[in-house]
């Protein structure tokens, strides 16, 4: 079985959701199975394992659509992409494509590192549920990361095809912890509108003491609104940090904070849990799968919830427990198990076409 894996949405500087997701998973893959990689661009290949290559175009070409005609030439049995972008027309081997969220069908501003006419596209494919459905169609299965979203697919009625959970895993940088709590809380991620950001800002002045360590870039506006809601001196802005400053910060913080509203998965979650940093977030059903019983939940319109769930933490030996819990339930994901679940996937595919033929 010849399996193709596109990693063309690999960064060139340092990982994005997708792009850790794509490295980290065809590592683990490369271990069970022969596989070869998919790059738009041979810098790629520093952020990727040592596995066998093949030139691709940029994923955000006009071309995408007939993209499987360039990729027929490798004779592949199976190709599988992290996104569900890639285009299927055309194509003769089988395609296992994946749905990380749908989160942008209730948030539609699309991520602003995209290009401006890419930008205009995602709006518009975002405004019903058709172009999803059609797309999906032409897959042969799916992966997606969480239970949260494949249930919300079957709610949706976005496919017919099996869909196989394939999660996100944490990297080594991420593991061990010897310090104590201090009195710093963390953020990790971008400032969308549907992050919440906003609220964590004004949770802090009820958290006297504390302060809240922001790590994504953010706006000269995102500093000046955030700061504005705040007590003076309770926020960092980092403005970005590397694996291992962010892995150094997480080391010694009380606790990793989000009110996000929605997410796909939630990543900086088991990152902090996989080095005993206990995890305060908002009662939403993708933190409830992720979390379980090792995260402190709140109501994610109340800062006075938040600062209630943070106090739970000034008890010494409830964040020694909830340390521990968060080190175990970080074990639940790997990206060894992930690839196993891929490979089942990408199998019952090839069996189902050999079959077919």
């Amino acid at each position: 079985m010849k399996v193709l894996f596109d990693c063309r949405y690999t960064r060139l500087d340092r990982h994005d959701g997708i792009s850790r997701y794509t490295a980290g998973l065809v590592g683990a893959f490369g271990k069970l199975h022969p596989v070869t990689m998919i790059v738009s661009d041979e810098r790629q290949l520093e952020m990727l394992p040592d596995l066998p290559w093949v030139l691709g175009p940029s994923p955000t070409a006009v071309t995408e659509p007939f993209v499987s005609r360039r990729f027929n030439k490798y004779s592949p049995d199976v190709v599988f992409t992290p996104m569900q972008t890639m285009g299927p027309f055309g194509r003769r081997f089988g395609l296992v494509t994946t749905v990380h969220d749908l989160i942008y069908y209730e948030n539609r501003t699309p991520p602003r590192d995209l290009a401006w006419h890419i930008r205009i596209l995602w709006r518009l494919y975002h405004l019903s549920w058709a172009p999803q459905r059609a797309l999906l169609k032409r897959a042969d299965a799916h992966a997606t990361v969480s239970a949260t979203t494949r249930d919300l697919m079957l709610r949706h009625r976005l496919t017919r095809h099996p869909i196989t959970i394939v999660s996100n895993a944490v990297d080594s940088d991420f593991v061990g912890r010897d310090a104590a709590p201090g009195h710093a809380l963390v953020y990790m991620g971008s400032f969308m509108p549907y992050k919440n950001v906003e609220l964590l800002a004004r949770s802090m002045h009820l958290l006297p003491g504390y302060t809240l360590h922001l790590l994504s870039r953010a706006s000269k506006e995102t500093v000046e609104t955030l700061s504005a809601l705040a007590p003076t001196g309770s926020l960092r802005f980092h403005q970005g940090v590397s694996d291992e400053e962010y892995a150094e910060i997480l080391s010694t913080a009380t606790a990793l904070v989000s009110a996000s509203l929605n997410e796909g998965f939630g990543l900086p979650l088991i990152e902090a849990m996989a080095g005993g940093t206990p995890i305060v977030v908002s009662d939403i059903d993708i933190f409830r799968e992720i979390g379980a019983d090792a995260a402190i939940f709140f109501d994610p319109t109340s800062p006075e919830s938040v600062a209630a769930a943070v106090h739970e933490l000034d008890d010494r030996a409830e964040w020694d427990r909830r340390s521990a819990r968060a080190r175990t339930r970080a074990a639940d994901f790997s990206w060894n198990r992930s690839a196993e679940a891929l490979l089942g996937a990408i199998t019952a595919v090839y069996e189902a076409r050999t079959v077919g033929l």
